[in-house]
């Protein structure tokens, strides 16, 4: 039993589309997407820098777009498909909810919301791996931070102002390290509430359908069959925690016996090796591994 994951933000590298635009179908693919969120997909995909790359308006449509497009190449049907953080986007689009270029205009809107969002405070995010989930969770709180992303497999992301992520650092959990994540803000807390009103403006304007393959939402890690609780969801999602680890169990529970990770993969397939005992996992990192993912899902098909 297979399902196709969809990677977050800080998951992006520079020049990591330029082996899948040599095929005409994907690069073909990445122009229309392209159009459909006004931003050089194909530069910011080849010739961008990290920094450049690490702006949250330009990471997350990248993401998104690469993941939809890698996904459309593999021409392959899951039993479950879910995202992670942004990555729900693609998700969506890729179960059937919305459609490519409606995907790519609401993931604009996020992006360029949360960047504004972010640019009002200066605020981060930090992993903590390791330790005991109580003691992390103590550790950030008492820090004044945030749970933002709860991973699963012994890892942990804080959120909050840049003060509270170093009294994190300072006092870390036992057994536990702190890192530092190159992204621009406190995701998926309440710091980014401006960026909720222009984003339930945007998924009124929306045609949803509701979903031709199970999809998990970040929120409980449940599957959804309503395109528009789905929808409702992702805008939630912005200012709410990402419940990965609730998704990997509901994966679990299920019978999921194979992970494959869209471009840009790694970061969601190594959460399952420590998290998913026993599950295989693919992670799709340049066009030369697309063959290989198409046996992976045959053999978990």
């Amino acid at each position: 039993m297979l399902v196709i994951t969809c990677p977050g933000q800080g998951a992006q590298k520079s020049g990591f589309l330029t082996s899948f635009l040599e095929l005409e179908t994907f690069s073909a693919q990445i122009d229309e997407l392209a159009t459909a969120s006004g931003i050089d997909l194909r530069m910011h995909g080849t010739e961008s820098d990290d920094e450049t790359i690490k702006d949250t308006a330009l990471a997350q449509p990248l993401l998104v777009a690469s993941a939809i497009a890698c996904a459309r190449e593999l021409g392959v049907t899951p039993a479950y498909v879910a995202g992670h953080s942004v990555g729900e986007i693609a998700a969506a689009q890729i179960a059937g909810i919305l459609t490519p270029a409606e995907a790519m205009r609401f993931v604009a809107v996020r992006g360029t919301g949360m960047a504004a969002a972010a640019a009002q405070t200066p605020t981060g995010m930090s992993a903590v791996v390791g330790g005991e989930p109580d003691d992390v969770l103590s550790a950030i709180e008492a820090a004044g931070a945030a749970p933002a992303n709860v991973n699963g497999g012994g890892q942990t992301v804080a959120a909050g102002s840049m003060e509270s992520l170093t009294k994190l650092a300072e006092n870390p959990p036992e057994r536990a390290r702190v890192i530092p994540l190159s992204v621009a803000g406190a995701f998926h807390t309440e710091y980014m509430r401006p960026a909720t009103n222009e984003l339930v403006e945007a998924a009124r304007t929306l045609d949803v359908s509701d979903p031709t393959v199970p999809i998990l939402t970040n929120s409980d890690g449940s599957v959804v069959d309503s395109g528009e609780k789905y929808v409702e969801l992702l805008v939630k999602q912005v200012t709410s925690p990402v419940r990965w680890d609730l998704c990997q169990e509901t994966l679990l529970g299920a019978g999921v016996t194979g992970v494959i990770e869209l471009v840009p993969g790694g970061t969601l397939t190594g959460i399952a090796r420590r998290a998913m005992k026993g599950v295989e996992t693919f992670a799709i990192k340049s066009a030369a591994d697309l063959d290989g993912a198409r046996e992976f899902a045959s053999a978990h098909a």
